[in-house]
C-alpha cells in the first residue's frame, strides 16, 4: 500500500495554470500533488557567444528552491555565494531535456531561458520543473510566432518528466517525498509527446534491480508522461 493510497499506476493530481507572472514571455504554475513549481520563460535577442554566427539558438534553465518550501528551512544558496552541486546537476537536466523538443535551427540567432522555481517540495520537482518549463516555453515561441520573428514553429514536440521507483517491493510511478525517502530504487524519466527517450535517470537507492523491474518501470512512466502530456495541452 502506498502512503497516499494511491494505486501503484496512478499519478498525483496534476494541475498547470498559464499567466501567473505579468512580465515573463511564458509563464506558468504547476502542481504534482503537493509539489508546486512556478516556470517562466525569457527570450533574449541574442544567443550565447558560443553560438554566434551559427543561426543557432539556445534553451538553458535555471532552477531554485524557496527556503521553505521543504519540511525545514533551507538557506538561501544566494546567501552562500555559490549553488550546490544538485542545484547546477538539475538545472543542467531541464536544459538539456528542453532542448530536446526545440529546432534550434528554426529559433534562429536567440536564447530562451526558462527559470524553474520550487516553491513547495513533496518530490519529484525536478520532473515537475520539466514538465511545466515545457509549458512557459511553448508559451514564449507563441509570442514568437505571433510577432513573426520565426518562420517555423521551433518546438517539435511535448517534453515530460515523471519520477518512477520501486517502493515495498512495487514499481509505482510518481513518487512523493515519503516514497522517495524510502525507494529501494528511484528514476526520472523524460520523454517526448511521442513516446521517445530523452534521458533516464536511475539508481539503486537500498536495492539493486532487475532488468524486468527496469522494463516496468519504463511502462509506468510512459503512462505517466501521457498524462502529463494531455496536462500540458489542456493547458496550452
Amino acid at each position: 500500500m502506498r502512503p497516499s493510497g494511491r494505486k501503484l499506476d496512478e499519478m498525483r493530481p496534476i494541475s498547470i495554470e498559464v499567466g501567473v507572472t505579468k512580465h515573463a514571455e511564458g509563464s506558468c504554475l504547476i502542481r504534482c500533488g503537493e509539489t508546486q513549481v512556478i516556470c517562466t520563460a525569457t527570450i533574449e535577442d541574442k544567443a550565447p557567444s558560443f553560438l554566434k554566427g551559427t543561426g543557432l539558438g539556445w534553451v538553458t534553465a535555471e532552477y531554485g528552491m524557496l527556503p521553505r518550501a521543504t519540511n525545514t528551512r533551507n538557506k538561501r544558496e544566494a546567501a552562500t555565494g555559490r549553488q550546490s552541486g544538485r542545484t547546477q546537476e538539475i538545472q543542467r537536466l531541464i536544459g538539456r531535456a528542453l532542448r530536446a523538443g526545440v529546432d534550434r535551427v528554426a529559433l534562429g540567432e536567440r536564447q530562451i531561458v526558462v527559470d524553474c522555481d520550487v516553491i513547495q517540495a513533496d518530490g519529484g520537482t525536478r520532473c515537475a520543473s520539466i514538465t511545466g518549463g515545457w509549458v512557459a516555453l511553448r508559451l514564449a515561441v507563441n509570442k514568437l510566432i505571433k510577432a513573426g520573428l520565426v518562420t517555423s514553429d521551433p518546438i517539435v514536440d511535448h517534453v515530460a518528466a515523471v519520477s518512477c521507483g520501486i517502493y515495498a517491493g512495487q514499481p509505482v510511478v510518481d513518487l512523493d517525498y515519503a516514497e522517495d525517502s524510502e525507494a529501494g530504487t528511484d528514476g526520472n524519466f523524460i520523454l517526448t509527446g511521442r513516446g521517445r527517450l530523452i534521458e533516464v535517470q536511475m539508481s539503486a537507492e537500498g536495492a539493486t534491480f532487475s532488468r524486468d523491474e527496469m522494463g516496468r518501470l519504463l511502462d509506468l512512466s510512459e503512462s505517466g508522461i501521457a498524462a502529463l502530456v494531455a496536462a500540458q495541452k489542456a493547458a496550452v
